[in-house]
This record gives structure tokens, C-alpha cells and sequence, in this order.
């Protein structure tokens, strides 16, 4: 009879061992993969400072540069397509992600074009609008260059979690994929380089 309650109490104290085990490693990936979810959308929120800066740096410039029709509307347009690409972080594949990014790149590019037109005009460099304006936007492309690094390094750190024995079975067992990094396409690693 001893003998019975002592490989009872084995059992059980084996059972809550898996259990504890199976649930803090659970609980682990949960965290990890929510804390990707939150810095995407702290990445998403930069990229969007920047699109709602740039209708007020158009609409400056349009004041001093009305006759540079095709670059405003150049700006305007990829604007738009930059803000109605969205990735749902629940469904965040590599392909998604490059789509996101070239549509950042293209706004990026567009913005390139607006500051080769400001050149052209001393008064509108001079402008203390559009100075402030500038400023902001530098300081963005900053900021996305910063979470769009926190973001790699939140990744890196989640799918390195479920993919380690034996969290990688567990993983598999719940669902748990890796997540794609930010990748951002060759050359764009940089800042759009604005020159005045």
C-alpha cells in the first residue's frame, strides 16, 4: 500500500513538473510574440508621423513651387499608396513585408524629388515652416531607422525562443511560427539622403 501512494505521489509531482514546464514555456512565446506585435505597430506608427507630415510639406512647398505640378502630385500619390499598404500582424509574411516596404521606399523616393525641386527656391528654403517641417522629417526617418532596428532585434529574440529544443515541439504543437524580419531593400537602409 506504501508502496502504491508513493508512485502515486511520483506521478502526480511528474505530471505538475510537465505542466509547469509546458505552460511557462507556453506563456513565454505568448509574451515574445506579442511583444513583435507591439514594436510592428511602433514601426507602423513612425511611417505614419512621416505620411502626416508630408501634406503639410507639400502644401509649403506648393505655395513657393506651384508650377512643380508633377512632383507634388508624385509626393501626394505615393503618400497614399504607402499609407493603404497594412500588414496584420497576425498574418506577417516575407512577401507582405517587402510589399510594405516598397511602398515605403517609393514614398521615400517621391520625397527625394520634392527636396531636389527646393533647391530651386532660396525664399522656400528660408521659410521657417519649412524648416520646422524638415527638422520633423529628419528626425522621423530617425525614428523609423530606430524601430525598425528594435523591431529585427524583437524578432531575432522570438524566433530564436521557438526554435530551441524542446520549445521548438511546443511551438509546433501550439502554433507558434516564426516571424520575418525587416528587410529593407538594398540601398534603403539608408535615410533618403536631403540636400539643401
Amino acid at each position: 500500500m506504501k508502496k502504491s501512494w508513493i508512485i502515486i505521489a511520483v506521478v502526480v509531482l511528474l505530471g505538475f513538473i510537465l505542466y509547469s514546464s509546458i505552460k511557462g514555456s507556453y506563456n513565454e512565446m505568448v509574451t515574445q510574440s506579442e511583444a513583435v506585435d507591439a514594436q510592428w505597430a511602433q514601426v507602423e506608427n513612425v511611417y505614419q508621423r512621416r505620411a502626416d507630415l508630408i501634406p503639410n510639406l507639400v502644401n509649403t512647398v506648393k505655395g513657393y513651387a506651384g508650377h512643380e505640378k508633377e512632383t507634388l502630385e508624385g509626393v501626394i500619390e505615393a503618400r497614399a499608396k504607402a499609407t493603404q499598404t497594412n500588414i496584420n500582424v497576425g498574418d506577417m509574411t516575407p512577401q507582405k513585408m517587402a510589399a510594405f516596404q516598397q511602398a515605403q521606399d517609393g514614398l521615400s523616393s517621391a520625397l527625394s524629388k520634392l527636396m531636389v525641386v527646393v533647391e530651386k527656391y532660396p525664399d522656400l528654403k528660408a521659410n521657417q515652416n519649412f524648416l520646422e517641417l524638415q527638422a520633423q522629417l529628419e528626425g522621423t526617418e530617425n525614428r523609423i531607422a530606430v524601430e525598425r532596428k528594435k523591431f529585427n532585434e524583437t524578432t531575432r529574440s522570438y524566433n530564436t525562443l521557438i526554435k530551441h529544443f524542446p520549445k521548438n515541439l511546443m511551438a509546433g504543437l501550439f502554433g507558434f511560427e516564426a516571424k520575418p524580419y525587416f528587410a529593407a531593400q538594398e540601398g534603403t537602409d539608408q535615410a533618403p539622403k536631403v540636400e539643401f
